[in-house]
């Protein structure tokens, strides 16, 4: 993987366009999509500036993955994340419309079922046949975070599904914006991305 690639990638986790990457190092998105495609490389001031806006090392966006993981040879890795559902089937139905596909695996006695997308695992667990577990001890909220590439567009979609409470599209600071929605247990389901607020046009 070459640095464009990793560039690609860092600005994708990050919920940003190339324009509004660009905009926030101050160059133009050509310059922004030549790096990306390995035409020409960032300036070190580039790359610095990235690796704070990234909250990364400039080792992660410099390196390649085998350099990488002798300088950092233990790293851990996100699994699976379990959402504990009060009403199972509710829940398994809310997330099938929420990320457009069915769902993925189910246990044949109804104890969990399973969501792979974007090489991660969401796992359904249903509180009523998890006796012995302490997954039920507690306060179990959660909050996923999605990304879309267009926030507008999917706050409509949402919004006309009428699946869950959806709040307005609100700003947290230049370049984030974000809406949530609540699944049946309640649970927050954070959405990001890219947002034109119009006042551009």
């Amino acid at each position: 993987m070459g640095i464009g690639t990793r560039i690609q990638q860092l600005r994708i986790n990050n919920g940003l366009t190339q324009e509004k990457l660009a905009e926030m190092l101050n160059v133009s998105r050509q310059s922004v999509s030549k790096w990306e495609m390995e035409q020409s490389l960032p300036e070190v001031d580039k790359i610095v500036l990235m690796s704070r806006l990234f909250g990364v090392g400039t080792n992660e966006i410099l390196l390649e993955a085998a350099d990488l993981k002798k300088l950092r040879p233990q790293e851990i890795h996100l699994g699976s994340v379990y959402l504990i559902a009060r009403d199972f089937e509710k829940s398994i139905a809310f997330y099938e419309k929420l990320l457009s596909m069915t769902v993925s695996t189910r246990n044949c006695g109804n104890k969990f079922a399973e969501f792979f997308f974007d090489n991660k695992c969401l796992a359904i667990m249903n509180e009523a046949n998890l006796p012995g577990h302490h997954y039920v001890d507690g306060d179990h909220k959660f909050v996923l975070n999605f990304w879309v590439e267009d926030l507008k567009r999917e706050h409509i979609r949402l919004k006309e599904l009428n699946i869950g409470e959806t709040t307005e599209i609100e700003k947290v600071h230049e370049g984030y914006y974000h809406f949530d929605i609540y699944d049946p247990d309640k649970n927050v389901c954070e959405i990001t991305g890219g947002f034109n607020d119009g006042k551009d046009e």
